[in-house]
Parts: C-alpha cells; structure tokens; sequence
C-alpha cells in the first residue's frame, strides 16, 4: 500500500507570474442550488483550495455564498483559495465582457478573479437566451466576432488588476496555438475534457513547452461507457496499491503535470478525491499504455455542452 503524501498539495506555476495554481481542485456544475452551496463548503473544508464555477452553470452565487461562510469562520482566508470562473458564449462580443465578468465577480461576492476563462471558443447570438436556437433548432453563432477580439477584452480586465489570469477552455489544439502566438498576455490556463480515455497528449505537450497549465474536467471520466474506473488496468493498479480506482487515476492526473477538477455532492467521494498518493512509475506507465480513445462531451465541437449519446 502506497503511504500518503503531499501530492494533494500540488500547486502549478502560472505563466504570467500571477501564482500558482493547485492541481486538484472542485468544480460547481451541480444542478441543485443548495447542493451547490453545501458541497462547495465542504470542498473547501476537506481542503480543497481551487473552485471552479461558470456563468453557464447558474452556481455562481451558491459558490459565493459558500466561500463567504467558510470565509468569515477565519479557518481559511480568500487569499488561499484559488477561484475561477468562465465568460459565456453569448458575451464574447468585446463590449458585453467587462459587464459579464463584474456581473459574476458579484455574484462571487469578490474583488478579484484568480482565473477568468472563455468558456468555448465559439460565440453565440448575443442576448438573454443562453442557448439561442432558430427555427429549425440549430445553435445561432455570431459570425461578427473573432476569438482573438474576445481574448483581448480579457487581457484588458488583467490590466485592470480584476483579474490575474486568463485562459482558454473546451479548444482544441489549433485555437491555443493561434491565441498564444497572437496574445499581448498568454493564455495561463487551458480547461478541457481529459482522463486515460482522452489523455490529450499533443495539447499537454505544447502546454508544458509554453508553460500553460492544462487543467481537466471530467478525470474520471463521466461514469458512462466505457467506464474509465472500471478499466482492467486501473483496477489492477488500485488493488496493487491499496487506492481506490478514483484515487489511482486522479494521482495519475497530477503526476503527468495536468490540474484537475472532481464534482461530487457526497462528502465521502469527496474525502476520497482529496486522499490521493503518488503512484509508482511502472503504474504511471501502464496508465499511460491504455489504449482506449473515448470523449464524452462534445462541448469542443459545437460550443454546446453535453454528453455524446451512447448505444448499449
């Protein structure tokens, strides 16, 4: 059995000089709101220290509302959680960012963002509807507006000092490259889908060349087929090692240098997903060996997040 360490205490350097980020952190897309706040909590009282929300995910103010609480006991102070949140697609028109970023800041309850990110790489019609459909109901994108003229209404809240890093989310390969060659300030965070599934290995090396810090959703998979903690290999391993097959593959997360995100609504799985060790090499290996290539979201396709349906 692996004895415990201090990798749950990971943090990765940020680019821009602004900190570092840590590697395991909670995400809020959590339906109920009063599960949101409750979980987000105990998040941060297992001893989470990153917290991932987003304007689409309508958790924001359950999130700042949790983080106030915990906050105002003194056990921990705003300055030791990491806290980040994401523009939606119908506000990359440069004008509707700053109104969209000080309207999440609000509802946060803070003065600072550590980590902005553009939530997709693909612009929606601009208005009240999230998720603008025609008559035929196909997405409504708004072709008036580049990437890049939305980044660099981000670059301006970083002058501002509202914020101290920005990032990319649910992009391929070819949006990084272009933002990162293009950007006065570089992308400091790039947020995707990954597990052993989707390792997203080409992506993570052009990070690690340029010092961003690939953060994943879904490291678990998403408890769909084909079952990601179920893999033969992983179970093996969790055996091996006295872990759960959780435990084994968010320690492979951390280990191969990525930042993650764990959502769960059960303070059990939650103790879990913090109580990670550092695997032995030949595990990192095997992990790194399976063969299975799966995503679950198509959000990276199409701007619309959501899980790919599956035949049994």
């Amino acid at each position: 059995m692996i004895e415990a360490d201090n990798l749950r205490y990971t943090k990765l350097p940020l680019n821009n000089g602004s900190g570092a980020m840590p590697a395991l952190g909670f995400g809020t897309l959590i339906p109920d709101p009063v599960a949101t706040k409750n979980a987000t909590k105990a998040a941060l009282e297992s001893g989470f220290r990153a917290l991932d929300t987003a304007e689409r995910y309508q958790t924001e103010k359950e999130v700042g509302e949790a983080m106030e609480e915990v906050f105002k006991t003194g056990k921990i102070r705003r300055e030791e959680v990491f806290v980040a949140t994401k523009l939606w697609n119908t506000n990359h028109r440069p004008e509707l960012v700053k109104p969209a970023f000080e309207a999440s800041l609000k509802k946060l309850q803070l003065d600072y963002l550590d980590l902005y990110l553009i939530h997709t790489p693909y612009a929606f019609q601009p208005g009240d509807e999230p998720d603008p459909r025609d008559a035929n109901g196909n997405v409504i994108y708004d072709r008036e507006v580049k990437l890049l003229d939305t980044w660099r209404a981000l670059e301006e809240l970083v002058n501002e000092g509202k914020c101290k890093a920005i990032g990319l989310s649910d992009v391929g390969l070819e949006s990084v490259q272009e933002i990162f060659a293009a950007a006065t300030i570089k992308p400091a965070v790039v947020h995707l889908e990954s597990h052993p599934y989707l390792p997203e290995w080409e992506l993570l090396d052009y990070c690690r060349k340029n010092g961003i810090v690939l953060q994943a959703f879904a490291p678990l998979g998403h408890n769909s087929e084909p079952n990601v903690l179920a893999d033969p290999v992983v179970t093996a391993i969790a055996q091996r090692v006295g872990k759960t097959p959780a435990q084994v593959v968010l320690a492979w997360a951390i280990q191969r240098g990525t930042a993650l995100l764990t959502t769960t609504k059960t303070p059990s799985r939650l103790a879990e997903n913090f109580d990670v060790s550092t695997l032995p090499e030949d595990a990192m290996r095997e992990i790194n060996g399976i063969q299975t290539r799966t995503r679950f979201n198509s959000v990276v396709q199409t701007g619309v997040p959501g899980f790919i349906p599956r035949g049994k």
